[in-house]
């Protein structure tokens, strides 16, 4: 199968690719042992990318989550023009749990010179067991302002920030717990909730995907200090973001200031 030659749609079919085998790899496995589930799922769908973009893409840098040194410092990708930051499952808890469809596949595209802050050029997010996928080629609508007054947040189910029942009680928002950090955007995106706030811990593999269509739906993402959130740094390591309705981010991001730890 021939793929996409644009970028936003090349991300759209490869993350769907591996949504695809995931849902099979789950079938096959079965839940009866969560670590080897775990295991073949990330194993599996690492492969499947790293095959298809030495293939479609061999020109470009890849790094991702699976990748034996993605944590390391130093990497060939620092003089590329052009790096896919993947992560082939996100969410792996939920994927190994029976039942639950908030895990994700995150594929997404940074460019030296792309104008953003981020340099993120395309994107694309697959809720597998959910039957679909977000990317920049098509973005999503703007979401709406949801009719009720009260702030939904969505919060890690396993990892919320330890500030994080301060922050919602300040602004007499409801905690919304979810798994992966691409569904959680995707909820943002969605409209179902109004914002994404997390500092426990991520990397750029994270985030990468979800910010790209995030931002190319018209969404506010940024690092919980308000600064621009950076891709294809030395550190992979991305701690913190938020995600929200452009509306709603001087408000979040002015309560923040009083809950950000140190």
């Amino acid at each position: 199968m021939t793929p996409p030659v644009i970028d936003g749609a090349f991300a759209r079919w490869l993350a769907g690719r591996a949504g695809e085998l995931l849902l099979r790899t789950r079938a096959e496995v079965g839940f009866a042992d969560p670590h080897a589930l775990k295991a073949a799922g990330d194993k599996l769908s690492h492969e499947l990318m790293r095959t298809e973009l030495a293939r479609w893409r061999p020109a470009d840098a890849v790094l991702s989550e699976e990748d034996k040194d993605a944590k390391a410092a130093g990497t060939d990708r620092l003089t590329a023009d052009r790096v896919w930051i993947v992560d082939p499952l996100d969410g792996t808890r939920e994927f190994s749990e029976e039942g639950r469809d908030d895990w994700a596949v995150h594929v997404a595209l940074w460019g030296r010179h792309g104008t953003s802050p981020h340099k993120l050029l395309a994107g694309a997010v697959a809720i597998p067991a959910q039957h679909r996928t977000m990317a920049t080629d098509f973005p999503p609508a703007y979401p709406p302002m949801r009719s009720v007054s009260r702030l939904r947040l969505a919060a890690s189910r396993s990892r919320p920030p330890a500030f994080l029942a301060d922050l919602a009680a300040d602004l007499d928002a409801e905690l919304v717990p979810m798994g992966s950090a691409g569904v959680k955007i995707a909820a943002v995106v969605g409209g179902d909730v109004d914002a994404y706030v997390h500092a426990g811990g991520q990397y750029e593999w994270d985030s990468a995907a979800p910010v790209a269509v995030a931002t190319a739906t018209g969404l506010h993402a940024s690092r919980i200090d308000g600064s621009a959130l950076k891709y294809n740094e030395t550190d992979p390591r991305l701690p913190d973001l938020v995600v929200c309705r452009k509306d709603l981010a001087p408000r979040l991001l002015a309560a923040l200031r009083a809950h950000i730890p140190g």
